[in-house]
């Protein structure tokens, strides 16, 4: 479209023109958005010569403050009311920072129970795991009920009653079916069903998180979330128990911080998203930050933990006693070795020549 202005017909930016179009604060723009961001976190971090959430931890509230977009959100945080939330974390926060450098921020493991494993894979990996420390497990459910059924009570008999089960359906059903698939699998004491049901669906979330309570089983979403206003009215609703944090998904650290503020607000647990590439060694500079700053709290609180892909890292995550260890290298633990680079670079890595040869073939 052409739009009219003082020197005639002028062309509107292909920015705007996106922005209107793939957005606005969702989809691949925001996507975007937070890679870049992401990449200017890092430099800035390096810049100070500091791990990310260290660079979080020691910043003036109000500079701090000064990062964050309170547009849409001021009717449940105002930018007063999150200084005051962060004045409040000064109090212990030199305690609390110890505390993490010598024992970490507790950690689940989602590499146990993927759909699909075998049921000696399944004993295998938690037997493997059960060794290494993990107490805190997340199975993958939705696909058969009879299935689930007995998977769960594979898992459940394996780590026994103490330790903690989760359940996670990506989004696998209609809100009735939710509530009666969680229903059979109540008997397993799971702590959460993450993502029962469309991640847009809010009402329907606290459809979910209202019907399962007297079960005592959470509601746990965010990680499809497009921006801070989606977690405002999950928050609002009352349709989540747990909050997952992305580092990519949400405008990068700027949106995350808005976001960590509203959680703590409404008095709600973080539990970061971290299983795909490299979200493991970002998303735990936030959730680290958030417990020295904000939440000052581990009560049901964890991160989650997948072991595959760190290799491609130069600062990989570090997990001792089934927890991450606060990152010591400057910046946002984000840069990949020149070799892994080199290999998945498209179209001639390594890698992607031999995918298109044999698609070729």
């Amino acid at each position: 479209m052409l739009k009219m202005g003082s020197r005639g017909m002028e062309l509107p930016s292909l920015w705007e023109k996106a922005q209107k179009l793939i957005g606005p604060e969702k989809g691949v723009v925001h996507l975007a958005t937070a890679a870049i961001l992401n990449a200017v976190w890092d430099l800035w971090a390096k810049q100070e010569r500091k791990p990310l959430w260290k660079l979080l931890v020691d910043m003036d509230p109000r500079t701090l403050l000064s990062c964050i977009d309170f547009r849409y959100i001021t009717d449940v945080l105002t930018e007063e009311e999150a200084y005051e939330i962060l004045q409040k974390g000064q109090v212990g926060k030199k305690e609390r920072e110890g505390q993490m450098l010598m024992h970490g921020y507790p950690a689940y493991t989602t590499s146990c129970a993927w759909l699909g494993y075998s049921d000696d894979t399944l004993k295998q990996l938690c037997t493997e795991a059960l060794k290494a420390g993990w107490t805190r497990f997340k199975v993958k459910v939705g696909a058969d009920l009879q299935d689930d059924v007995r998977r769960c009570r594979l898992i459940r008999n394996m780590i026994g009653p103490e330790k903690t089960l989760m359940m996670d359906a990506n989004q696998r059903w209609d809100v009735p079916e939710a509530v009666k698939w969680m229903s059979k699998l109540a008997e397993f004491k799971p702590l959460w069903i993450e993502e029962p049901t469309s991640p847009d669906d809010i009402l329907g979330h606290a459809t979910i998180s209202k019907a399962l309570a007297p079960l005592g089983i959470g509601v746990a979403t965010g990680e499809q979330c497009h921006n801070r206003v989606i977690f405002k009215q999950l928050l609002q609703a009352k349709a989540l128990q747990f909050l997952q944090i992305d580092s990519c998904r949400l405008g990068s650290v700027n949106e995350n911080l808005s976001v960590l503020l509203m959680a703590k607000k409404f008095e709600i647990p973080v539990c970061p998203h971290a299983g795909g590439v490299g979200l493991c060694e970002l998303v735990q500079h936030l959730i680290i930050f958030d417990f020295i700053s904000i939440s000052a709290s581990l009560q049901n609180r964890m991160c989650e933990y997948v072991d595959h892909l760190h290799e491609h890292f130069r600062y990989p995550v570090i997990i001792k006693k089934a927890s991450y260890m606060p990152p010591k290298d400057a910046g946002y633990s984000t840069e990949m070795k020149e070799e892994s680079v080199k290999k998945h670079q498209y179209p001639d890595g390594e890698v992607w020549k031999k995918l298109l040869a044999a698609q070729e073939n």
